[in-house]
């Protein structure tokens, strides 16, 4: 089957980018619907309308396809809001991930990439890459920006800041199996922006 068989014939050959996002699409949904194993390049290009070879030739394996769909699938949910109240963004931004986790099913594809990852060293790249950076630098941008409008200390860890809030959550999906809501959301921001020190009277 070539790339523009079916549907697409007498449209001629698609943009590269245009594949790309509908096997990125394809991926996602598959790796949302019925997890990491299901996405196969036999799978993906049946649903994608692409050829096989097209996937071989832009990932080294499925896994690191179904790492940067995933990341391409959070992106459309995981937006960042940058107003001029730190809190209420860390609320929303932090509230869209455990959402994203627990009630949109991603839950059990972020627990089988990241156990993938582990041994899988191109699922590891893609996975750090496609997702773990650019999400930790989008982050970081916002604390930045509250460090120059005087919302966070100058000496305060971004880096800390991110490791409590998102690996908190990371920590309950992956390692406890404990529950993840709302309520958790709002206490690990308190306690990222006030730290455990006595408040002064």
């Amino acid at each position: 089957m070539t790339e523009d068989t079916g549907a697409r014939r007498g449209r001629g050959r698609r943009p590269a980018a245009e594949v790309r996002a509908g096997v990125l699409a394809a991926a996602g949904r598959i790796l949302l619907t019925d997890g990491l194993r299901a996405v196969t390049f036999d799978r993906v290009a049946t649903d994608a309308g692409s050829s096989k070879m097209t996937l071989y030739k832009w990932w080294p394996s499925p896994g690191a396809l179904a790492a940067e769909a995933y990341f391409a699938q959070s992106n459309l949910v995981l937006d960042f809001a940058h107003t001029d109240d730190l809190r209420a963004d860390l609320l929303a931004q932090l509230g869209s991930f455990v959402r994203w986790l627990t009630e949109e099913g991603a839950g059990r594809p972020v627990s089988e990439l990241i156990g993938a990852a582990q041994m899988d060293p191109e699922v590891a790249r893609a996975w750090t890459e496609s997702y773990a950076l650019p999400r930790s630098e989008l982050v970081r941008g916002r604390l930045r920006a509250a460090q120059q409008d005087g919302q966070l200390r100058e000496d305060a860890d971004l880096d800390v800041i991110i490791d409590q809030l998102w690996g908190a959550c990371y920590h309950r999906l992956l390692v406890l199996r404990a529950p993840l809501d709302d309520s958790l959301v709002e206490r690990l921001v308190d306690q990222a922006l006030n730290g455990a020190a006595p408040r002064q009277a």
